[in-house]
């Protein structure tokens, strides 16, 4: 079989001039046909000698790109061959897919994982580094074509018992599997990959059936509140729980918490009205007496950590107060809006508070009717019937 021949190939429509620069082209001849593929390189006339660039300071940088993209296509003229037949109108389909298996879907992520971290906090941005962190070491998923559903499946199983440990579906989920989800819809758009595997397999996404909910009982945030507590900083790590409980804020809107922004009711009590940080959305609370204790005991100042270590100690904050939960810093907000609602406040004001755009999004998030409320409320109706 006989082997195409390849050359350089300049202005080939002729419409290069001293100020307008024209494309370089791979020209490929087999059987008495010919194929041409752009370089992507653009030059001026005077910068194109003896099948190179010249006369540039980048000239080294293009030459090397040059010779790069003639290999490729070599190697698969070459496959070809061994395949059998050669068809020089396939040479550019598979010169792409060649071109993205030599970056590596590692690399892709690590691109990607900076680009996603702009703008974000601090806490956004370290959540990125450790799932990368992990992702290079555990290894299974190096290049495009390593993103199957097979793997997927094996990154869970090895999730599910990483350090030795029983992982939550919903820890899984929020830590793991939704940065690679993210990752794998880039290079789907990117034209990298034709398939999200995470379309077609069951990645559970929240806690299993029957498993707590992530809010607190009254008895429970009383525990917390009262339990003693070996050294300050967990105490300060607690009055914030406590604060962020009975204001309902999101840990953004917690760290963004400015009391000078308060107005003042005639009785003294202080309305604080603000924007959500991540939705944009007008949110209104009353400051009540717990979160006002707190307020003053550190001069209106909250001793806000990151979300990462508050989210650590808050758990070593639990475990003092005999709780087995496994509490986050939006446990707050969940238990807030629980305690509101089935002490009788209003749907409305309670996503007003919250700052929801709708009463669907309280209804389907926080809404949690405690099994006594329920009792209460039918205990109620039997009085009026009089049964």
């Amino acid at each position: 079989m006989k082997m195409p021949t390849l050359c350089f190939v300049y202005d080939r429509r002729r419409r290069a001039t001293k100020s307008h620069p024209s494309t370089v082209e791979i020209r490929i001849t087999y059987e008495c046909k010919q194929k041409y593929l752009s370089t992507g390189v653009r030059v001026l006339p005077k910068e194109w000698k003896h099948s190179m660039v010249s006369n540039r300071v980048d000239a080294q940088q293009l030459n090397q790109t040059l010779q790069t993209l003639l290999a490729n296509v070599t190697k698969i003229i070459n496959e070809m061959m061994k395949e059998g037949y050669v068809n020089i109108n396939e040479i550019s389909s598979r010169l792409k897919s060649l071109e993205k298996d030599q970056q590596t879907f590692i690399e892709f992520c690590e691109e990607r994982a900076e680009v996603r971290k702009y703008g974000r906090s601090k806490d956004s941005k370290e959540r990125y580094d450790r799932f990368m962190k992990f992702f290079r070491s555990w290894g299974k998923i190096r290049y495009f074509r390593d993103i199957t559903d097979k793997n997927i499946l094996l990154m869970d199983e090895y999730l599910a018992h990483k350090d030795g440990k029983a992982m939550k579906n919903y820890s899984k989920w929020q830590n793991y599997h939704r940065f690679l989800n993210s990752f794998i819809i880039d290079a789907v758009a990117a034209g990298y990959v034709k398939r999200n595997p995470y379309r077609w397999i069951n990645i559970e996404k929240d806690k299993e059936p029957g498993s707590l909910h992530k809010y607190l009982t009254l008895d429970e945030l009383h525990a917390i509140q009262t339990v003693k507590l070996p050294t300050e900083s967990l105490e300060q790590v607690r009055d914030v729980f406590v604060f962020q409980t009975y204001t309902c804020l999101a840990y953004k809107d917690l760290a963004d918490f400015d009391l000078s922004k308060g107005k003042k009711c005639k009785d003294g009590r202080i309305i604080y009205s603000s924007k959500r940080g991540k939705t944009g959305e007008e949110f209104t609370f009353l400051v009540l007496k717990p979160a006002m204790a707190v307020l003053n005991k550190y001069g209106g100042k909250l001793p806000v950590l990151s979300n990462v270590n508050y989210n650590k100690y808050l758990k070593v904050v639990a475990q003092a107060a005999g709780i087995d939960k496994p509490i986050t810093t939006h446990w707050a907000r969940h238990t807030g809006a629980t305690i509101l609602l089935n002490e009788g406040v209003d749907m409305e004001t309670v996503a007003k508070i919250l700052g929801h755009s709708s009463t669907r999004i309280t209804r389907s998030t926080y809404a949690k009717l405690l099994d006594t409320t329920v009792a209460d409320k039918m205990l109620e109706i039997e009085e009026k019937l009089d049964v």
